[in-house]
Parts: structure tokens; C-alpha cells; sequence
């Protein structure tokens, strides 16, 4: 008989929760698996406490449909800001309005340059194994986006990117086309919650390419129609400073780059520049692929935070060196009891 005890296992053999938190409880016992179980024990934890937390999408995630869970974990409070790149923000209202017509090509990897070139003559944007079609899915929201633009240019509105996308939501226009069951849009969850949104560099998107052909053009007169990346900053300082007062706001980063980086900031920006008294963020995970190598902020270790002045050394740190697509529904789904 083993003299070796549950206790020293690292993970108890008695869980709760829905089967795939059982399951995952069960199997998930050590390296990246094991830090999957701890950083979604965390982010419970946090919330259990009275936490809010923000949520930073990278990748292609939309496109990876992780609307399927993120929605549910938007209309049961287990988020309460996300900060998301462009093509996060348009990507999952792409997949809403033309979903039958995106094609996936699971042999990606064997696709020659002449391949490409004829995914292009179809118009056809691949995105690792699915192809985005332009459309019906880019062409298709371009003119319902032009004519918010356009409504706000005259009126001489000024409105951030995230809430032209509410805007069309809102309108209907998109309705006709929905091609999946709205329930599992991200997007539309967040509209129906008036979910605060940051959408740093939204400028790099296709829809921000569009924005500004449209200027170009002369369509919109007031290129600063939409609102700005330093107006996000600014509004997301008054945002932080505001929700901390009761409690406190955690970080889980999908990924690196501009989604992650750009708000993680604000706190060293209020205390350092502004000179104001605030909380840190009080929880951090991060899930991405990227490992640590010399230089790279996307793939540093959380401890790094702490000299920034992000985290503080008694911050939860979490950090999963995996697949998102993987890992981000499986902790979405212990969050949410499945």
C-alpha cells in the first residue's frame, strides 16, 4: 500500500461543481494543468471577496469563438470590463452576421503560396485554420458602420469604437443577418450589460482600416469622430479610481500585447504621474504561448509587474504557458460552475 497521502498530491480528490470542473479537477493535477486549476481557483476567490475583474482578449479569440463561454460569463457578472483588441471587437460580430460562410481548412499547415493566393481571389482571410469571408462578413458591417459614422460626423458626435459596435447592435440592422444564436456572441452579451469596453489601437483593425478610407474620402469630415486611444486611458483611470473605492479589480489576460499592456498601466500611471493613492490590481493571470525570452513583455513572469509598479508581492499571480483557445473555456467554465 502506497504510504503516500491525498495531502501530498498537491490536489484533493474530493471536488464539486458541474462535470467539466469534475473532470478537470480530477485530471488536472500538475505543471500547466495544475496552474489552470489554480488561477480559476483564484479568480472565485477573488470574486467570492467581492472582487471585480476585467478581462483582456488578444489572438484571434473571437474568431476562435470563445463567445460560446465568454457570454455566459458576461450575463452572470463574473466580468465586469474587458479591454480587447480591434479584431477581437469586430471579429465576433464578423462571426455573428456571417458564420455559414467561413470556411476552415484543417490542413493549413500544407498550403502553398498558390494556395494563398487563391484563398485570396476568393476573398478569403485566413486566420490559422479559418478563413473569414470578406463579403459577408467585413463588406457586410462596413455599411452599417459607415452609416453610425457618418450619423455622428453630422451630428457632430464624437463616440468610442465599442460604442459605434453598441450602436449597431442596438439598431437592429444586424438582425437579418445573425447567422448563429446571438446567446453565444460576446459582443451582444456586453451590449445588453452596457459592459464597459477599452479597445486600445483600435486603429489596427480592419474596421479602423475602413474608418479611415472613409475619411479619406471625405465621408467623415471630423477624423476624431471616433474617440481616441489616450481618451480610453483617460476614461479608464476614472473607471479604476471609481470601482476601487468599494472594492478591488482583477486581471485575466488571454494573451499579450496591447490588450493586456495598455490597461494594466493605469495604475502606475495614477500613482506615479497623477500622485493618487491607489489599490493595485488585486489578481493577475495571464494564458499564452509565449515563453519567457529576452525582452518580451507578452512572455515575461508576473514578478516582473511588481517592478513596474502593476502588482504588489502579495498579489495573486497566475501564469498558464498554453493555448488559450484550450485553457480560457476551461476556466470559464469552473467560474461558472459547469
Amino acid at each position: 500500500m502506497s504510504t503516500i497521502s491525498s495531502a501530498n498530491t498537491g490536489r484533493k480528490p474530493a471536488v464539486s461543481g458541474g462535470p467539466i470542473t469534475q473532470f478537470v479537477k480530477h485530471h488536472y493535477r500538475h505543471f500547466n494543468a495544475a496552474a489552470l486549476i489554480d488561477a480559476a481557483d483564484g479568480y472565485q476567490a477573488h470574486l467570492e471577496g467581492g472582487g471585480k475583474m476585467m478581462v483582456t482578449l488578444a489572438g484571434a479569440m473571437s474568431t476562435a469563438e470563445l463567445g460560446l463561454s465568454l457570454a455566459e460569463m458576461i450575463r452572470q457578472d463574473k466580468i465586469h470590463l474587458i479591454s480587447t483588441t480591434g479584431a477581437n471587437l469586430e471579429e465576433d460580430v464578423f462571426n455573428l452576421v456571417a458564420h455559414d460562410h467561413y470556411e476552415r481548412i484543417p490542413n493549413y499547415r500544407d498550403l502553398t503560396p498558390q494556395d494563398e493566393q487563391k484563398l485570396l481571389e476568393r476573398h478569403l482571410n485566413r486566420v490559422t485554420d479559418t478563413c473569414i469571408p470578406e463579403g459577408e462578413a467585413m463588406r457586410r458591417l462596413e455599411k452599417i458602420a459607415l452609416k453610425v459614422w457618418t450619423d455622428a460626423d453630422k451630428a457632430g458626435k464624437r463616440f468610442f469604437p465599442h460604442e459605434f459596435f453598441y450602436q449597431m447592435i442596438r439598431s437592429g440592422e444586424l438582425n437579418q443577418y445573425f447567422q448563429i444564436d446571438p446567446k453565444d456572441s460576446w459582443m451582444v452579451a456586453a451590449c445588453e450589460k452596457n459592459l464597459p469596453l477599452i479597445v486600445p489601437g483600435w486603429e489596427d483593425s480592419t474596421l479602423g482600416n475602413m474608418y479611415a478610407a472613409a475619411c479619406l474620402r471625405g465621408e467623415v469630415k471630423n477624423v476624431h469622430t471616433v474617440r481616441s486611444g489616450i481618451e480610453y486611458m483617460t476614461f479608464l483611470a476614472e473607471y479604476y479610481q471609481g470601482i476601487t473605492k468599494n472594492s478591488s479589480l482583477g486581471m485575466f489576460q488571454i494573451g499579450g500585447g496591447i490588450a493586456g499592456d495598455f490597461p494594466i498601466c493605469v495604475v502606475p500611471m495614477l500613482y506615479q504621474d497623477m500622485e493618487i493613492d491607489v489599490k493595485l490590481w488585486a489578481y493577475f493571470c495571464q494564458i499564452s504561448d509565449s515563453t519567457t525570452s529576452y525582452g518580451s513583455y507578452s512572455g515575461a513572469v508576473p514578478n516582473e509587474k511588481i517592478t513596474w509598479g502593476k502588482l504588489g508581492v502579495d498579489t495573486p499571480k497566475f501564469i498558464v504557458e498554453s493555448d488559450a483557445t484550450i485553457c480560457a473555456p476551461l476556466i470559464f467554465a469552473q467560474v461558472l460552475g459547469w
